[in-house]
């Protein structure tokens, strides 16, 4: 309990603080989804992001070196997810590890019979559970500034993490508020994952990206992406999903200004 009361201090401390001028700058020059809040919104992700920014390691990798700039917008959007959560600063996230560009990580893939293929691959990024965020800056950024087309991997990466929250391996359901919600999740999220594995599998245009069809919990993140960067999109070709996702996260971007 004493440990609770000291961090909800030490994290009012920060939200009083002023937010930097050049950080200011750094958010409405490089996130372009601030400008679609309201003045009462965007006031609640500064005091976030200062939160975010303060309590998580930040690391450079590949030749990266930290700035401010990086923080902030990496911090902006990780906190526009939660913008209508109380207190909610992706507390199982220690670290938040960035490289420059796509990066080649190992990988290991299992068989049905056990044999075990080790090999590499190349990653914009990844969410581990209790452990470190890693992502591509130059694809951050190009999300950050509305540049990447229907994808956002800021969005995508911490969206798994939301995923993890309820204590589990990642399975597409994150915590919900009430037995009747996670009844409506099980009837919309199977059915709407299955049709877009159907789609893809056939062919089919399709407004979520097929990543999505790889398993259930990329279907939660690739939704994710879409409900904040594509929500008019969403609305109409998937109002049940969108409804769900509206409930959610407790924001409606489709009516953002």
């Amino acid at each position: 309990m004493i440990f609770k009361w000291l961090k909800n201090r030490r994290r009012r401390r920060i939200r009083e603080e002023a937010f930097p001028t050049t950080w200011l700058e750094i958010l409405e020059g490089n996130v372009a989804f601030y400008h679609f809040l309201t003045e009462t919104q965007q006031k609640k992700l500064r005091a976030d992001i200062q939160v975010f920014v303060a309590e998580k390691n930040w690391e450079g990798c590949g030749g990266l070196t930290m700035t401010d700039e990086v923080r902030v917008t990496v911090a902006a959007l990780a906190c526009i997810l939660t913008l209508s959560f109380k207190d909610n600063y992706y507390d199982l996230v220690q670290s938040v590890l960035v490289y420059p560009d796509a990066y080649v990580a190992p990988n290991q893939t299992i068989t049905k019979g056990g044999i075990v293929f080790e090999g590499e691959s190349n990653r914009e990024g990844e969410a581990w559970y209790r452990g470190p965020v890693i992502l591509s800056w130059a694809d951050a950024q190009a999300g950050a500034r509305g540049e990447s087309g229907g994808h956002n991997l800021v969005f995508h990466e911490f969206a798994h993490q939301l995923d993890m929250q309820n204590g589990r391996d990642v399975d597409g359901t994150p915590v919900l508020p009430s037995t009747e919600r996670y009844q409506q999740w099980g009837q919309v999220i199977p059915r709407e994952f299955q049709q877009l594995q159907m789609q893809c599998s056939h062919g089919m245009p399709t407004l979520l990206d097929c990543y999505g069809a790889t398993n259930i919990s990329e279907f939660f993140a690739v939704a994710t992406e879409c409900f904040f960067v594509q929500p008019r999109a969403m609305q109409q070709h998937h109002a049940e999903l969108y409804q769900q996702f509206r409930n959610f996260y407790q924001q409606d971007p489709a009516n953002w200004r």
